[in-house]
Order: structure tokens, then C-alpha cells, then sequence
């Protein structure tokens, strides 16, 4: 399991993503469904980051809604992994 003192970073499988809206449901400060229809992370300036495998940081302050994001997610596309050693820690890939 993760400690607080631990930077993660959240990214996005657009291949995967079946575009339900539930992560921005949860956590509209980290995620957004685009135009296509896809989900993607946005980073602190809320822009929206469309490159493939873009991540961005988690605030420790939605670190309970990104992970219920990742949890809900029915297309098992979003990944939160610690940023010091590339670790899955919520999603699909997830120990």
C-alpha cells in the first residue's frame, strides 16, 4: 500500500477507455471526457493532456477519489503509480 508522503501520478489507456464519465464523476479536477468521448488527466492549470501515456500528479487531497476512479472504472484504463519507481499502486496492474 502507498504512504502519504509518497508522489503518485495518474494516466489514462485511451485504448481502454469505454468513456462512462464515472472518473471525472469522482475526481472532475484530474479527469475529463474530450470531445471523442475518452476520458484523459488534465493538469493543474486544467489543461487537458492528450498525449498517449500522459500522467500527472495526484493531489493527496483527491488521492480517495482517483483511487475509487481507478476502482470503478469499467474499462480498467486508469493507472496511479508511484512516481519514484514507476510502481502500480491502484488499477489494473495494481500488486
Amino acid at each position: 500500500m502507498t504512504t502519504q508522503e509518497e508522489e503518485l501520478e495518474v494516466w489514462i489507456d485511451q485504448d481502454l477507455c469505454t468513456g462512462d464519465g464515472i472518473c471525472a464523476q469522482y475526481a472532475p479536477e484530474v479527469f475529463e471526457l474530450d470531445i471523442d468521448g475518452l476520458a484523459y488527466v488534465k493538469n493543474a492549470d486544467d489543461e487537458l493532456l492528450q498525449d498517449k501515456g500522459a500522467t500527472t500528479p495526484v493531489p493527496l487531497t483527491l488521492l480517495n477519489d482517483v483511487r475509487d476512479s481507478a476502482n470503478e472504472c469499467p474499462g480498467d484504463c486508469i493507472h496511479v503509480r508511484r512516481v519514484a519507481d514507476k510502481v502500480e499502486v491502484f488499477g489494473p496492474d495494481a500488486e
